[in-house]
């Protein structure tokens, strides 16, 4: 964050369409006048949503040896360098809490998400699993917004592959965009993907019920011309295809993904542009795409009969979509930016 540490959350500045470094540009007094009302609201509505984004992990799933402090909680009116700063002592507790119970890996993971003390959690929680809620970039200044939704045996332990997916994307978005952020979205406690629950859709119908207020609070706290876009990777993708989203959601980017349980891109329940994309060593399209009394997701959201919109990926594997110097890199980011030419089908 480049704003002052001791300012309230909704004192912020330059959020404001039409400023830059801070300055006004091109606007009239009467102007910046008439958008103050607008102003306050968002940023009270920024406040809400860093709020809400704690007490969000609060139900993950504890653990016995697994030790960690419960969840920080602020008070409404807090800062957002306070929330950061008060994410970022609990990790460390949790950290700290780690390698005092022998739990060395776990301790040396939460270490590495640390960053050097500039990591910025609006969530965190070190029990069992653990969730986690990272912005990458400024979300008071952004318009064009992604949403990371990561697949199974995503966790802590794992966070990293997650992160530099996140990464990746944030530092191509701002070589075009610099009014761009990412939201690394691990709220949920993702399935094994060697288990029975990554074949059905209960941890995607729980992720759903708490993915979709998190975007309506966080669309309604952006700038005023904000596009969020979800980008929502394997099991992720049935997380995404089962969240109701508004109109907040300009485009949602399903990758990897092993079918949503719906028949059509038109049956989910979204107004968003829905596309679908998958690389060519990707192992995961050789899954049978079938449901049978609730297991399984359907239709290949791929084939051209689910009616998504084709994008370019490239011959990747499972693991490649958000790597750098990738076509499916290139294709995603455009899609956040509200650039990207829709492929024919293969």
């Amino acid at each position: 964050m480049t704003r002052a540490a001791g300012r309230p959350v909704g004192r912020l500045d330059g959020h404001r369409e039409g400023l830059r470094d801070g300055r006004p540009h091109g606007r009239t007094a009467a102007g910046r006048r008439a958008g103050r009302p607008r102003g306050r609201l968002r940023r009270t509505l920024l406040a809400g949503l860093v709020a809400a984004a704690v007490v969000l992990p609060v139900s993950a799933a504890a653990s016995p040896d697994v030790p960690a402090p419960a969840p920080a909680v602020l008070a409404e009116h807090a800062t957002l360098p306070d929330r950061y700063a008060a994410h970022r002592a609990n990790l460390a507790e949790a950290a700290r809490m780690a390698q005092d119970a022998g739990r060395t890996d776990r301790a040396a993971k939460l270490h590495a998400m640390e960053a050097d003390g500039t990591a910025r959690f609006l969530a965190f929680d070190g029990r069992g699993g653990g969730r986690a809620v990272e912005v990458l970039g400024d979300l008071e200044t952004a318009d064009r917004v992604a949403v990371l939704v990561p697949g199974s045996d995503t966790t802590l332990d794992t966070y990293q592959r997650l992160r530099a997916g996140a990464v990746a994307l944030q530092q191509r978005l701002q070589a075009e965009h610099p009014r761009s952020a990412v939201v690394a979205w691990l709220g949920y406690d993702t399935p094994g993907t060697v288990s029975a629950t990554v074949l059905t859709a209960d941890r995607a119908d729980a992720a759903a019920a708490e993915l979709g207020p998190f975007l309506d609070r966080l669309g309604r706290a952006a700038a005023p011309d904000a596009r969020l876009s979800l980008l929502c990777h394997s099991y992720g993708s049935v997380v995404c295809a089962r969240t109701r989203t508004g109109p907040e959601v300009a485009d949602m980017a399903l990758f990897g993904s092993p079918g949503t349980g719906a028949g059509s891109a038109a049956e989910l329940p979204t107004g968003a542009r829905v596309w679908a994309g998958r690389g060519g060593a990707d192992w995961i399209g050789h899954v049978p795409h079938v449901r049978l009394g609730g297991v399984g997701f359907g239709t290949d959201p791929v084939d051209p009969a689910f009616g998504a919109r084709p994008f370019a990926v490239g011959p990747g594997g499972h693991s490649d979509y958000l790597k750098p110097g990738t076509a499916s890199l290139d294709s995603l980011t455009r899609i956040v930016l509200g650039t990207a030419p829709e492929v024919p089908h293969a």
